[in-house]
């Protein structure tokens, strides 16, 4: 492909513009990977380099350091609080109390037991007991081992056991720095100063810790817990508390055994990757087009009563979105109102038919989505420069022109970022779906439907009377996978990440 010059690109139309920015992506991709690969070598070399300066600085440390600092090697905190820094000396022995007690308790018994092999099992046990002043035969369950409680605290341990390190590491240092500084006869910074600087200099770290700790614990922890159960045999023969699990490669090894129909989980998974991916494209781009449409009509001269128009719109949005779609459900339903007014006594099978149910969903979501969009795009609208429109007209362009020259380039270049966001929640856009049809029909593999997307056949898969929370997780590992692809590609393709002057 011949490489263009900023000139040569900024004459191409915007299709043409979208064309080359593609094959161009694809075109620079394998560079892009060898790169990217550098990239990763260098910084593991980087932080192995890190490492190894840590390493050696503890050492050095220890080596010079005088009686207090090295004693704070096992009782964190304990040089500063012999050199007088109260605050820090606290801070750093309270975190190790905490740790060693945690530890002590809980800690160890769920890192003991995380291979997940010999788990004491639930048992029941039948014992006398006296009911209503007679003597009976009472049953008291005798709980065993949990084996997600087991993976849970381990993470959680893990957690811990990381943090206890870099803490331990903040720990040497700061007693290094104090010593050198007392060393050259320089003033050391007092608990009063270290309080003032949490709520002054470095008010930034104490702003930020309580939601660090909260994406750490509610965020990051249960990917990681996630990622685990993909590799056990989570489902609900398996649940706890009753029963455990164990590590297995099984949920993996399904996602490559292919057979023909729905008794396939790789079949399965194709087939709903492909509807999702479809679904995606025409839920966004169908609201997208047809929102700005909308907006444009409202927005032309002559118009009158635009702000009833536009209320009207709006007072859609008022109505929760689980209303209307349950509404519109029972409405297109065998015994639906417009079912029994069309059909009659042959009811036309909007949800039971996988194409007709398909297309449904679709044109639906446009009568949802239509007002979002109308008022995203009517604010862009209104700040497209009207010079540009005026000179388009002196040099003889008629509207179509005019809307695929000026107005949807610049649509494209504002809102390039929400139609990324918007494609991907789409993808898992669990409302529609789950409510309009319930995936229906459900005919697939472990009770997936013909119009189930991805993340509504995790939801199945997860609560189900059959649920498997090992298939679960791993398709919900993929659907992370097909997004974060997805998404590379488009956000190096759409025009808001080039120039600002793409768009003229």
């Amino acid at each position: 492909m011949k490489q263009l010059t900023s000139l040569e690109y900024l004459g191409l139309s915007p299709w043409h513009k979208f064309t080359y920015s593609f094959v161009a992506f694809w075109n620079l991709l394998p560079s892009r990977l060898w790169r990217f690969c550098c990239f990763i070598g260098r910084w593991f070399k980087k932080a192995g380099k890190a490492i190894w300066a840590n390493i050696k600085d503890i050492g050095t440390t220890w080596r010079y350091g005088d009686w207090k600092t090295r004693v704070s090697y096992v009782i964190m905190g304990f040089g500063n609080l012999a050199r007088g820094q109260w605050l820090r000396g606290i801070v750093f022995l309270l975190f190790e109390i905490v740790f060693i007690g945690y530890t002590a308790i809980w800690g160890w018994k769920w890192l003991a037991k995380l291979n997940l092999k010999d788990l004491v099992q639930t048992e029941y046990e039948d014992y006398t007991c006296r009911v209503a002043g007679e003597e009976t035969t009472c049953t008291r369950t005798i709980y065993g081992d949990n084996s997600l409680q087991i993976l849970v605290y381990s993470v959680l341990t893990i957690f811990f056991l990381i943090c206890l390190v870099v803490t331990w590491r903040m720990n040497v240092k700061q007693n290094r720095l104090a010593q050198e500084c007392l060393a050259s006869e320089k003033h050391l910074a007092t608990s009063k100063q270290d309080g003032v600087a949490i709520i002054d200099k470095d008010f930034h770290w104490t702003v930020m810790a309580l939601p660090l700790i909260g994406i750490l614990i509610f965020t990051v922890m249960p990917i990681i817990v996630m990622i685990m159960v993909a590799f056990t045999n989570f489902q609900g023969t398996t649940a706890p508390p009753t029963n455990t699990f164990e590590w297995s490669t099984d949920a993996w090894a399904a996602l490559f055994t292919w057979s023909s129909g729905s008794g396939s989980f790789a079949a399965t998974f194709g087939e709903l990757l492909v509807w999702t991916l479809v679904w995606a494209l025409f839920a966004t781009f169908t609201n997208y087009f047809l929102g700005m449409f909308v907006a444009m009509m409202i927005n032309r001269k002559g118009i009158k009563g635009k702000k009833v128009w536009r209320a009207i719109l709006v007072l859609t949005i008022a109505i929760p979105q689980f209303i209307s779609l349950l509404y519109i459900s029972n409405l297109f339903a065998d015994n639906g109102l417009i079912n029994l007014a069309i059909g009659g006594e042959n009811p036309i099978p909007f949800w039971t038919n996988r194409w007709l149910a398909r297309v449904m969903v679709i044109v639906l979501n446009i009568w949802v989505g239509i007002p979002y969009l109308m008022l995203i795009t009517t604010g862009v609208l209104m700040n497209i420069p009207a010079d540009l429109y005026e000179s388009a007209k002196i040099d003889g362009a008629n509207a179509w022109q005019m809307y695929a020259r000026i107005t949807l380039p610049y649509m494209f270049f504002v809102t390039g970022p929400y139609l990324l966001t918007s494609f991907t929640s789409n993808m898992n856009n669990f409302n529609v779906i789950y409510l309009l049809t319930g995936g229906a029909p459900n005919d697939l593999y472990q009770g997936a439907g013909r119009t189930d997307l991805l993340v509504t056949w995790i939801y199945k898969l997860a609560t189900t009377n059959d649920s498997n929370y090992a298939l679960a997780s791993v398709v919900g590992l993929l659907v992370f996978l097909v997004v974060a692809i997805v998404s590379l590609i488009v956000y190096n393709v759409i025009p808001s990440t080039k120039n600002e002057e793409d768009f003229a």
